[in-house]
């Protein structure tokens, strides 16, 4: 697979040296369960998470722009320091690597132009925000986006912020990372890093490939 090649050359060490790239620390995200979900959240409100067991805690998220159109590239989630042995293209169950064909992916699919990485248990979470928000507004009920992620992309002085950190639940630990995606709407796949232990080093979710 190319696009694992690519991701291989831009991502293996700790930090990205590319002059088509600018790179952000975001803040950071809380797993609380170790199953990882990556999705749209405004239209794949259960989205099965990666098959991957991934670290349970806080964990660095890193932002990569295209420095030509400052579109989001790629988002970053880094669980240790440690030399990558192999990457691989995230699956969820049920997806099997053998039934690709020649230059398909496995991903996510993206139609609001925003895309999300969370902890299964922090999804759950958002679904129940939506469902109690729906229940205490009834016909005022604008959507989840309207009611809970709005505010935090667009200010009153007009800018617009591409990403963003939110708790679906105040009184649990878990958050999540809402971002901008590419250029917008799309299919977008994930590939996470192990070391020689086979123990995950970094995901990677691909907006806009870069060679």
């Amino acid at each position: 697979m190319n696009h694992i090649e690519d991701i291989k050359k831009l991502f293996d060490k700790d930090f990205v040296e590319s002059p088509l790239i600018e790179t952000f620390e975001a803040g950071n995200i809380v797993l609380t369960s170790g199953k990882l979900v990556a999705s749209d959240p405004l239209i794949t409100s259960e989205m099965p998470p990666f098959m991957t067991d991934f670290p349970i805690g806080e964990f660095p998220v890193l932002v990569h722009k295209e420095i030509e159109s400052n579109c989001i590239a790629y988002v970053e989630m880094v669980f240790k320091n440690a030399e990558i042995a192999t990457w691989k293209l995230a699956t969820s169950d049920g997806q099997n690597m053998t039934e690709l064909e020649e230059g398909e992916i496995y991903g996510f699919p993206v139609e609001s132009g925003m895309g999300c990485l969370m902890d299964f248990e922090t999804q759950e979470n958002l679904i129940l925000l939506e469902q109690h928000l729906f229940k205490r507004k009834g016909e005022e009920f604008m959507g989840i986006y309207e009611e809970f992620f709005h505010e935090h992309f667009f200010q009153e002085e007009g800018a617009v912020n591409q990403y963003a950190f939110l708790k679906p639940h105040e009184e649990k630990p878990g958050n999540l990372f809402a971002f901008e995606t590419g250029y917008g709407e799309g299919f977008y796949a994930s590939y996470i890093g192990f070391d020689k232990n086979e123990i995950p080093v970094k995901v990677v979710c691909e907006f806009i490939e870069i060679n």
